[in-house]
């Protein structure tokens, strides 16, 4: 690694973050550990940390609507919840599982998430019907649990 992060030190970072993506990334930190300020690529440095946050942004609503999906499908698709039924629930375990681990590891991002509750139920309701041929009438134009209740563990509706 040494000698790898030896010869790019005198290529140009910018032109590394395009070639090598990860002998980049181990770069840019072993300029930042030697505190080597003037040679960091700063600009794709801080792109790459605001990505960070909106890819958590992103995962955080797709597992919200998949999560709000299954709990639709359990409430309304009469004709195939006896055979689907434990696996929408392991769906919907394993949504909040991911969601709460997300949100331990960055616990400022669940304003975001309630923000967004009402946008994710939305899609997860057009979803459903698509995915199920029922109606889009068939769901509920406001969603039938709470927030409270989507994220909580113990939370399965009859």
């Amino acid at each position: 690694m040494t000698t790898n992060l030896n010869k790019t030190s005198v290529a140009n970072s910018g032109s590394l973050y395009e070639e090598d993506f990860y002998l980049w990334i181990q770069t840019t930190a072993n300029q930042i550990r030697q505190k080597n300020f003037e040679k960091v690529d700063w600009e794709n440095l801080l792109e790459e940390l605001e990505s960070l946050g909106r890819s958590d942004k992103r995962e955080l609503e797709n597992r919200l609507t998949v999560l709000l999906e299954h709990l639709l499908k359990l409430v309304y698709w009469k004709e195939e919840r006896e055979n689907n039924t434990r696996g929408w629930a392991n769906t919907i375990k394993e949504q909040r599982r991911q969601i709460k681990k997300l949100l331990k590891s960055s616990p400022s991002l669940k304003p975001f998430l309630l923000e967004a509750f009402a946008e994710c139920y939305s899609d997860a309701r057009v979803d459903t019907a698509d995915n199920s041929g029922l109606s889009l009438e068939t769901f509920p134009e406001q969603p039938p649990f709470s927030f409270e209740q989507v994220l909580n563990s113990d939370y399965l509706p009859e």
